[in-house]
């Protein structure tokens, strides 16, 4: 009885199916080309927020008999459930059937319905938003893209940090210092093009956890490395894993906020890029330092505290790595790309998260169906019988990459043209004056502390020294035309000492350790030297008489605390620390005031600032005038990130926030460049460029639209 009933209902199913599937060619075939020309691709656009074409008229029959028809409980929809994925065989069907009458209209046609059509699938989307409400969902994933972005700030600071003792332990030279220094940004604004584009395409969520793993893995290598070539190539990469932190975080965190939240708590956001600079400068004072922290390994391998630095700087990326593998991926990229399932249930589970964080937990999520957006792009799908495994991946790698190269061309045509290159001017102007900045901050500090320490020179003239033991430390002087008979220079160190025409006789040198110590034109007879760094080059235009050199230190060595070294992180860390209040300001004002204000009255007080540095002629003053400046320009750059995700939408949004970003990096690099080379020669060029460029990016700002009453598009 039971095996003719299913049976019975097999057949049923099979000749409903049937019936319907004749139906639809019989109208399909009777359609001639000018009704499809007539027919409105589109439909109408009902209040309920769903669109009916000529297709569904013809299935409504089939709907009202379904209706009558007999089901299993199974079968039942319920308040809250998903109803919006039709049945695959029938998406084809109508995608078929579009494609073929989209022909025969106008492209600008086309285009106008699409751009229509994305308006409304925004404003919905923001309604199903703020009817999950704003609660502990948000502030999870705020603190996990937090950690991404607060690795973004640490990978900025870490090199300047090193580089002092870094310097010493690999002989850097002064060109070699130089590229150490830019090879962060260049290797960050790579990774903000690439990263920025490619999360358009394969998801924020993917491309901000490869990013993050690249970082972190590379970062991990270079605190191993002993060459100088192989730890800049691993500076490198790494500065291109993490160079896709700040787009991606920003647009994959602005597609979960609601239009009166999202100009907030993106600006609360902007704060760990502040907390990456602070642990940063924190760390590097308490570990590079204590010179101890190490390890030895023979002559050839040595890992001294400043390696133990780097790792440490590491902790944040990996810390956003773990935590982000329970995060979703943006539901909003997700119907972008036609997943309405997957972003049906992550809706779904923000709004059951924050409800009952709320202890509203029994309030059901109403939204049944999501009016998608239409397609654009050309997805090819290759079967795995075609060609080879390698030729498989290239045509998808070149298919991804073409549509990436596409985007970014978008963001530089049409409509967005004009947004693109004021913001490309805004983001560089304010970046060459920052970064520049943030390096001449420093090197002139360094260069008020050494002239103090060259004025407090010693020289000594004409001095007779025999039979005497130097075992303690000599530094800052200059011995002319001395004579040293039968002394013992033992376990000390020379602190840029200079001998000029002095003689040494029958003297001795061991386990001596110097830094910019030189012997100029001086006559050595009969002198031992073991197991010192007095390499050839520290003696100029001198004369060896019977001298032996015997088991000359190899390599550079890291045994000088300098005080002046360590400053930086002191100026490093108060300058992070001083936009604390400027970063609370921006927030609360950022819905308020709106982006645009923000973004011209920041910069415009910023330059402001920068002409009282004129009067910092001391540490003390220069520390100050820079507090001064971070607290005011980082409003600019919180509403910068803002009106940046704001402008475009979804499908462009991480793309253009990479190639401003990148554009942000191109001009820190000239920046650090022109602003360094100033040091010690004049203080006017560096204030006046810095000036300037702060005051025609704010005026060129107010030309960009206000964006804080706009839903995402």
């Amino acid at each position: 009885m039971d095996d003719n009933y299913r049976n019975n209902s097999q057949q049923y199913q099979g000749a409903r199916h049937t019936t319907r599937e004749v139906r639809r060619q019989t109208s399909n075939q009777a359609m001639d080309e000018y009704s499809r020309y007539q027919e409105n691709t589109y439909g109408s656009y009902t209040a309920d927020n769903h669109y009916n074409n000529g297709e569904h008229m013809h299935q409504d029959e089939d709907a009202q008999s379904d209706a009558t028809e007999g089901h299993d409980d199974d079968n039942e929809i319920y308040e809250g459930e998903y109803q919006g994925i039709p049945h695959p065989d029938d998406v084809k069907a109508r995608h078929n059937d579009k494609a073929f009458k989209d022909e025969f209209k106008d492209q600008a046609d086309l285009m106008a319905e699409r751009m229509e059509d994305a308006e409304q699938f925004a404003y919905q989307y923001e309604n199903i938003i703020q009817e999950c409400g704003h609660g502990r969902f948000q502030w999870i994933l705020f603190f996990v893209l937090g950690l991404a972005l607060m690795a973004d700030g640490v990978e900025v600071f870490v090199v300047g940090f090193v580089l002092p003792s870094a310097e010493k332990d690999m002989c850097l030279s002064r060109s070699n210092k130089g590229m150490l220094g830019l090879i962060v940004y260049i290797g960050m604004m790579l990774g903000a093009f690439v990263w920025g584009g490619l999360a358009d395409k394969l998801g924020r969520k993917k491309c901000l956890m490869i990013s993050l793993v690249i970082n972190a893995s590379f970062s991990t290598i270079s605190s191993f490395v002993q060459g100088y070539g192989l730890f800049l190539f691993c500076r490198l990469i790494s500065g291109f894993g993490i160079g896709g932190s700040l787009p991606i975080v920003f647009a994959y965190y602005s597609e979960f906020l609601a239009r009166e939240k999202r100009g907030e708590h993106l600006s609360w956001l902007c704060m760990f890029w502040m907390i990456g600079a602070i642990y940063a400068s924190a760390m590097a004072w308490g570990i590079i330092p204590h010179y101890g922290w190490g390890f030895s390994m023979g002559t050839h391998y040595h890992f001294h505290s400043w390696r133990v630095f780097v790792i440490i700087c590491v902790f944040p990326c990996i810390s956003s790595i773990i935590a982000l593998k329970f995060m979703p991926e943006s539901p909003r990229f997700l119907l972008e790309t036609g997943k309405h399932d997957e972003a049906w249930m992550i809706l779904k589970k923000m709004h059951d998260t924050n409800m009952r964080a709320k202890g509203e937990p029994e309030k059901v999520f109403t939204v049944s169906q999501i009016k998608t957006p239409k397609q654009m792009d050309e997805f090819i799908e290759i079967q795995s019988s075609t060609g080879t495994w390698f030729q498989r991946w290239f045509v998808r790698i070149m298919t991804v990459v073409k549509q990436v190269w596409e985007n970014m061309l978008y963001c530089f045509s049409g409509q967005f043209r004009r947004h693109t290159i004021f913001l490309a001017v805004v983001w560089f102007t304010m970046s060459l004056s920052y970064y520049g900045l943030t390096v001449w901050f420093p090197d002139t500090i360094r260069y008020l502390q050494d002239e103090a320490y060259a004025s407090k020179l010693k020289v000594f003239h004409g001095e007779k020294v025999k039979n005497f033991e130097f075992n303690f430390t000599l530094e800052n002087q200059i011995h002319k035309d001395g004579n040293f008979e039968n002394d013992k220079f033992v376990k000390m160190k020379l602190k840029y000492v200079t001998f000029e025409d002095s003689e040494f006789e029958d003297c001795y040198f061991e386990d001596v350790t110097s830094k910019g110590t030189y012997f100029k034109n001086c006559i050595i007879t009969s002198t031992l030297f073991y197991n010192t760094d007095l390499y050839k080059h520290k003696f100029i235009d001198c004369t060896f008489i019977n001298s032996t050199f015997y088991n000359t230190k190899e390599g550079c060595h890291v045994d000088f605390e300098e005080d002046n070294d360590f400053v930086i992180y002191l100026v490093s860390f108060l300058g992070s620390l001083s936009v604390l209040p400027g970063n609370i300001i921006s927030a609360l004002l950022m819905d308020k005031i709106g982006r645009i204000r923000m973004i011209a009255g920041s910069m415009l007080i910023s330059a402001v600032c920068c002409f009282f540095l004129f009067f910092g002629n001391s540490e003390s003053a220069m520390i100050g005038w820079q507090c001064l400046f971070s607290g005011t320009s980082i409003a600019a750059w919180n509403a910068l990130d803002v009106i940046t995700v704001e402008l475009y939408p979804t499908n462009k949004r991480a793309t253009a926030f990479g190639i401003l970003n990148g554009l942000c990096k191109l001009a820190a690099i000239f920046g650090n460049s022109i602003f360094a080379s100033f040091v010690g020669i004049t203080k006017v060029v560096p204030i006046l460029l810095a000036s300037t460029a702060l005051v025609g990016g704010g005026l060129l700002s107010l030309r960009l639209p206000e964006t804080r009453e706009l839903v995402l598009m």
